[in-house]
């Protein structure tokens, strides 16, 4: 009974930390339609950076906002100079993303080194919780809240603001948006420097979890794929419900069938396409 305690609170944290990953990824995907393949490299660089952070004597939070920060920037300036001059040819916008996901890898390797990176929890999180008689890292408890809070805070930006307003109708109907006089491209521009942001900040939360290393990036994205196509296009709700049913999904394929944790998370991901083709909280789009 304590194993299958354990590993559900396992799950609840690594979906935590599959939602800071695909809640941006479903962002960019929703509005630009660009399938990001560079998405897992923010999301390592950001793990970096943080660990660099540390490394030099900053503290957890002036890591993850150093992080956010630098990635975000980053992907606004990839968005202007590269994805914005090919248009809306978007085999084109897949390979840049792709090249550009080479291009941090390498660079992350060159910088620093191919030794795996282990990064500690704050202070004030390194200690155990009680829960259910069990005991359990605390820090993996405060992802789980931690990726409720990014939730809330996502859902009050896009239901209860100006620019939620402007991005929710970009992703209904891009070409109707634009004829009312929304600035479609800042709104890109916007979305992609927040979905890269929070890539980022993910990849520093993760860091205590996962520890950092190259490769890191190559085995995230396809977790974080298979998150935005079954929670659906777009779909913040989809994105959060996906990460958890991901994370238990692969946290228990793992465990049981270490052999078949790939094979055991796709095949639900094509039941659940096979009868909703538009994910669990998709809908259609312009």
């Amino acid at each position: 009974m304590n194993f299958w305690l354990i590993q559900a609170l396992n799950s609840l944290a690594l979906g935590g930390v599959l939602f800071t990953l695909a809640a941006g990824f479903s962002l960019i995907f929703g509005l630009m339609r660009v399938a990001n393949l560079s998405h897992g490299a923010y999301f390592m660089l950001g793990a970096y950076v943080g660990y660099t952070v540390l490394d030099r004597g900053g503290n957890f939070a002036t890591a993850v906002l150093a992080a956010a920060v630098a990635v975000g920037l980053l992907g606004a300036v990839v968005e202007r100079v590269i994805l914005r001059r090919l248009g809306n040819n978007a085999l084109s916008q897949v390979l840049a993303t792709l090249g550009v996901a080479f291009v941090i890898g390498d660079g992350c390797l060159w910088i620093w080194g191919g030794d795996p990176r282990s990064v500690s929890s704050p202070d004030m999180l390194s200690g155990a919780a009680h829960l259910f008689g069990l005991t359990f890292p605390l820090y993996r408890v405060a992802v789980l809240g931690i990726s409720v809070l990014i939730a809330i805070a996502l859902w009050l930006l896009l239901d209860k603001t100006r620019l939620g307003v402007m991005i929710r109708a970009s992703v209904d109907d891009r070409q109707m948006a634009q004829g009312i006089g929304v600035p479609a491209t800042r709104i890109f521009t916007t979305v992609f420097c927040l979905g890269t942001a929070l890539a980022g900040l993910g990849g520093v939360i993760a860091a205590p979890i996962l520890s950092v290393y190259p490769g890191l990036d190559a085995d995230m994205l396809p977790l974080a794929l298979v998150v935005v196509i079954l929670g659906g296009l777009g779909s913040l709700a989809g994105a959060f419900v996906g990460s958890f049913v991901v994370g238990f999904i692969y946290s228990f394929g793992q465990v049981l069938f270490p052999d078949l944790a790939y094979m055991i998370l796709f095949l639900p991901m094509v039941v659940i396409l096979a009868v909703r083709p538009r994910g669990l909280f998709g809908r259609i789009t312009a």
